[in-house]
């Protein structure tokens, strides 16, 4: 009963916060956890009736209210304004068997065609009896092949401490009916350094163009029918907490 009006005071905030100052970040807090959000698209200009390319932004950084460490992140669920719109036509895919092992640089070096976005990911590595260890890195995200026909990505990542290790996370695109949400996420956060890894900050950067049968392709795509995109997150944490908020960015509709 305590988690079902935990995460229902945590919605109806965030809902709040975004109706308010919905140009700005967002900020959750349920018990000790703090999480600040926030992300966007460029250009803010788009059609009113037909797709045009835009590049997503976004990041997200989890702390406590007394300074300590959070719980664990296991899963991010997002979902996406229905009218967005993925594309993939004659953009190369990035086999696994490519990116098991890999630092990021000799993964970029292996599919540099397929990559569709980057960024960083930080956490921090809690060993028994031992002063907290930062650990961060270059987080790349991959087309992968498709999975029950939905576009796919793989998010790759890496550390040293605690011994070389290679992070990677399979992502489906799925669509959904929603209401106002086409298009929905869902990424399950791998265990960091045997479990003793606390994901605390992460930002990314979506989007790629390229040349397909004489035309110039992107892979996000977004059209802007009436003032407004709008995206939802989940958080859920291995303490059994969740934290939920809505976005809503404005745009232009053009023509």
């Amino acid at each position: 009963m305590r988690k079902s009006l935990l995460r229902t005071f945590v919605s109806l905030t965030a809902l709040a916060l975004v109706f308010a100052a919905s140009a700005f970040a967002l900020k959750l807090e349920a018990g000790n956890i703090v999480v600040e959000t926030d992300g966007g698209f460029t250009p803010t200009k788009l059609p009113r009736h037909e797709f045009a390319p835009i590049r997503l932004h976004g990041y997200g950084k989890i702390s406590t209210v007394d300074g300590g460490p959070p719980p664990i992140l296991k899963q991010l669920i997002i979902w996406f304004d229905r009218n967005g719109k993925v594309e993939t036509r004659g953009l190369p895919v990035c086999p696994m068997r490519k990116l098991v092992a890999t630092t990021p640089s000799r993964a970029r070096k292996n599919c540099p065609d397929s990559i569709v976005g980057e960024g960083t990911g930080k956490a921090v590595v809690n060993f028994p009896e031992q002063a907290p260890i930062p650990a961060s890195s270059p987080i790349t995200i991959f087309n992968a092949p498709p999975k029950h026909g939905n576009p796919t990505v793989y998010a790759h990542a890496y550390t040293t401490v605690g011994g070389p290790s290679t992070y990677i996370v399979q992502v489906e695109i799925q669509k959904v009916n929603d209401g106002r949400y086409g298009f929905k996420t869902v990424a399950n956060i791998p265990k960091i350094v045997n479990g003793y890894g606390t994901p605390i900050y992460g930002e990314l950067t979506i989007g790629k163009t390229w040349q397909y049968k004489g035309k110039t392709l992107s892979y996000a795509n977004a059209s802007c029918p009436d003032g407004h995109l709008q995206a939802k997150a989940r958080l859920s944490f291995g303490d059994g907490s969740q934290l939920e908020g809505t976005f809503l960015k404005p745009c232009t509709p053009i023509g």
